[in-house]
């Protein structure tokens, strides 16, 4: 059975956010389920966008600068025994650059699910920001992600993993991976 992402279509409410934690949803009679845990990947969790093409930026030609502030979760028991209901939200934060032109930007979040190394779900949801006027930074967490995880009396959602960032362009990873002197 095919791990489940329903898209969101933007990130709205500021908050604060927690690593995936101990999933909510059970009774006081009841333990929770096991939650898959959550890991943010450094080089994809900072985007820079730049105007022009080359290496050679300096800041008036930044665009927007984001960053993966974290991702938090919980779990709850289904109806059906073989499959784990889950919510995760992400978070990040998001600054205007000077040569951004106007106050909206579309900024590309992914939130994959996996397994060991295995990449079992991804899906990228284009983040529309708008900045009113006098604001160039923004704190945004997203509505609810639903996930619907196969679960069996082998595996539970522990044996998952959450991974959110942002999907770089070539030029951007690189970036990335140089400035963390990889």
């Amino acid at each position: 059975m095919p791990v489940r992402l329903r898209p969101i279509a933007c990130l709205s409410v500021p908050a604060l956010l927690l690593g995936l934690s101990g999933c909510g949803g059970a009774g006081p009679d009841q333990f929770a389920p096991p939650c898959p845990s959550a890991r943010l990947i450094p080089e994809l969790s900072d985007m820079t966008r730049y105007a022009g093409k080359g290496p050679a930026h300096d800041l008036t030609d930044l665009i927007v600068q984001a960053h993966v502030m974290g991702v938090k979760g919980s779990c709850s028991a289904g109806d059906d025994k073989s499959v784990l209901p889950a919510k995760v939200q992400v978070t990040i934060a998001v600054q205007r650059g000077p040569a951004m032109r106007g106050r909206e930007a579309d900024v590309p979040v992914f939130l994959a699910v996996t397994e060991g190394e295995t990449v079992r779900d991804k899906q990228v949801f284009p983040v529309h920001v708008v900045f009113p006027p006098n604001v160039d930074r923004l704190t945004m967490t997203s509505q609810d992600i639903d996930l619907a995880l196969p679960v069996s009396a082998r595996k539970t959602g522990a044996a998952y993993g959450i991974i959110a960032g942002f999907q770089l362009t070539p030029d951007e990873l690189a970036a990335n991976r140089r400035a963390a002197g990889q």
